[in-house]
């Protein structure tokens, strides 16, 4: 990532006014570096207190992979959102392939979520999602996403 980039922050507040989602659905904690166009690298902070826990799986708590990968999903939309630059548009989650899950992501790990632009045309956006625990992949998948103007309320 550039220099004049590197270490750009979006704090909670400035996501919830980007993504829609809310508890116990919105599943990025903080942006730790932007690279419009190009990259983006989150964090999520996995704990206890998740409410999916209860059932998945009492006794051994796993974060669900469908859960990892809509993390991924959140982070490429504030990424297509603040690289596009608009202000009353939501970025809809599209596709989906080649989705691996490797390691099982546990409660009291912090998810480094790593999203790479592969192709922007037009309002449509493909990235390759790759998530990390420790510094070892957990997860990795391709995802696509469009901008929507005027959806947001």
């Amino acid at each position: 990532m550039s220099e004049e980039t590197k270490g750009f922050v979006v704090d909670i507040n400035e996501i919830f006014s980007i993504l829609p989602h809310r508890y116990p659905f919105l599943l990025i904690d903080r942006v730790l570096e932007l690279e419009k166009n190009t990259t983006i690298k989150c964090l999520k902070n996995v704990t206890i207190n998740e409410p999916f826990f209860q059932g998945h799986f009492p006794g051994h708590p796993v974060m669900p992979g469908v859960l990892i990968v809509e993390a991924m999903a959140q982070a490429g939309g504030i990424l297509a959102f603040k690289s596009a630059d608009v202000s009353d548009s939501l970025v809809y989650f599209m596709g989906i392939d080649k989705a691996k899950f490797r390691r099982p992501v546990v409660p009291g790990d912090s998810l480094e979520l790593i999203i790479s632009v592969t192709r922007q045309r037009g309002k449509i956006w493909s990235f390759k999602g790759e998530a990390f625990v420790d510094g070892k992949r957990v997860a990795n998948a391709e995802l696509m996403a469009t901008i929507v103007e005027g959806e947001k309320q």
